[in-house]
């Protein structure tokens, strides 16, 4: 295992010259998917966010206004309970679409960072935060950008939220394909939702993210006990995939449902992933589990929905349904004890501006990887279909 000590020896070494770098050269996975493939670029503090992509079938109808729907929903600042940063988050569409079509060609997409404000991050130029990406990236490159966590940021899903709005709006046009995301959980605030019903404005009809009324009010108030105290909460995105056709799936390594687990798992904070019934499908029996399909159906669909629309690794033609569980934001600004890399135990208050809780903005992240599976599945199958 790497140590500081040998971090730094890494580091003396490698500066002999190009040709030990090339030696010691790591790569790093900023790239997604097989036929609709999105590549992010971009750190938190840099000159800006964005993303390239790759595969989107050409006339579809998009324009700058759609992509930006979606990343005001991530945007910090939206509301007392994210971040106060202040950036508008303004997409720059600098290829691929013409005349308010799509062309076939890669669309390359650029949010600048207006607000970064590096300095309040002096103080960790030495210092690993706990739970933070820091250590291990140092350990893993020999460097890294200390400047609010750089790749490590959440701001780096900016690219995959544009990206997904293409995605949302491919989908919705060939297939009629509908997803929503909403928080379902907040420490242990747990909402009641009729995951069949509930729309975008139930969602967005206030800034939790909830559509439980009485459970958003409760979460809103722990949310901002929890900044109150320097501290942070965890919790849940539920997210339904409405319209899928059957037959989406790559078993056996690439099933459905690995796909989702595999996206979703990258999101900053991610820790856990359920689909349909999950855990608790565990606790059941087999009689109690398995989806009987409504009788003399010409169009084969199941009763119940403890799968969560995927069998077998490919979808059913049923709502897909996954769960995904985000761990308290790492960065609080309670004292903390920690070290520098010399191993030096230092005592940390995290300075700067931060969620107090990640779930409400990690909705719009959770349906943006939801919606890219979704259509790179959906044109994998396209090239797949016999006549």
């Amino acid at each position: 295992m790497w140590s500081p000590e040998a971090i730094d020896g890494e580091r003396d070494r490698t500066s002999a010259g190009p040709a030990v770098l090339l030696a010691t050269v790591a790569e790093v996975s900023s790239s997604f998917g097989e036929r609709f493939r999105v590549a992010t670029f971009g750190e938190s503090h840099g000159g800006g966010i964005g993303a390239v992509l790759d595969g989107c079938p050409p006339r579809l109808e998009i324009s700058a206004d759609e992509v930006q729907a979606d990343l005001d929903r991530r945007r910090p600042g939206q509301s007392r309970l994210v971040t106060q940063r202040d950036e508008a988050d303004r997409v720059e569409i600098l290829s691929g679409v013409f005349e308010g079509q799509t062309l076939g060609t890669p669309i390359a997409m650029l949010v600048r960072n207006s607000d970064a404000r590096s300095g309040a991050y002096d103080h960790l130029r030495d210092v690993y935060r706990p739970s933070h990406a820091d250590f291990t990236t140092e350990a893993k490159y020999g460097i890294r950008n200390w400047q609010g966590g750089g790749r490590a940021s959440a701001r780096e899903t900016i690219g995959r939220v544009a990206a997904g709005a293409i995605a949302r709006k491919l989908l919705a046009v060939v297939e009629g394909i509908e997803v929503v995301g909403w928080v379902s959980s907040v420490h242990d605030i747990d909402a009641t939702v009729d995951s069949d019903a509930v729309t975008l404005a139930d969602v967005e009809a206030g800034p939790t993210r909830c559509p439980d009324g009485d459970a958003a009010a409760r979460m809103e108030t722990a949310i901002d006990q929890a900044r109150k105290d320097g501290d942070s909460l965890g919790g849940v995105v539920t997210c339904v995939a409405r319209g899928v056709p059957a037959g989406l799936g790559e078993p056996v390594f690439d099933k459905l449902d690995a796909a989702l687990a595999g996206a979703l798992m990258s999101l900053p904070a991610t820790k856990g992933v359920e689909v349909g019934s999950g855990f608790a499908g565990s606790r059941m029996t087999g009689i109690q589990h398995n989806d009987p399909f409504v009788p003399g159906d010409p169009d084969p669909r199941t009763t119940t929905n403890h799968s969560g629309g995927i069998q077998g690794g490919i979808s059913n033609g049923v709502d897909i349904v996954v769960r995904t569980a985000f761990k308290p934001t790492a960065t609080i600004s309670q004292v903390q004890d920690t070290v520098d890399r010399d191993g030096n135990t230092v005592e940390l208050a995290a300075r700067g501006r931060h969620d107090p809780c990640v779930l409400p903005r990690a909705v719009p992240m959770v349906e943006a990887m939801v919606l890219l599976v979704l259509a790179d599945h959906w044109l994998r199958q396209r090239a797949t279909d016999v006549l």
